[in-house]
């Protein structure tokens, strides 16, 4: 499951307004909206409102740089919005192995709540 860079993701329907999402931040190039499947008591999402491309981090670019560094402070700025000084996580997910669902790059800002570490959700060898 891997989206092409022409490929409508539910992100993009996000961002056009085609699907409904719990808005909490939005600018020319990022949009914050909180996470259907929170894993915390705060659980949002930052993106990009124009890909550019960027189905995943491992598919950024020098070009990037300037954008990925926007959605880094947007993430701060919205955590600091939502009461997250205590702090929180940011997490992206890349590619099958790390669970990546949507192939939108998405930021998730995870807290309001102790996390434990390491981070769950790592699958154990199964003993022989």
């Amino acid at each position: 499951q891997i989206a092409g860079e022409e490929e409508v993701t539910i992100f993009d329907k996000i961002v056009a307004k085609e699907i409904p999402a719990d808005v909490i931040y939005e600018d020319d190039l990022a949009l914050a909206f909180r996470d259907i499947n929170a894993t915390a008591k705060v659980h949002f999402l930052v993106i990009p409102k124009d890909r550019q491309g960027l189905t995943g981090i491992s598919k950024s670019e020098e070009k990037h740089k300037e954008l990925l560094g926007h959605l880094m402070i947007t993430a701060a700025k919205v955590a600091e919005q939502e009461n997250l000084s205590d702090g929180y996580r940011i997490v992206i997910n890349e590619g099958k192995f790390g669970c990546q669902s949507v192939y939108h790059l998405h930021i998730h800002v995870i807290g309001g709540e102790q996390l434990g570490w390491p981070p769950t959700g790592i699958k154990e060898e199964a003993s022989s």
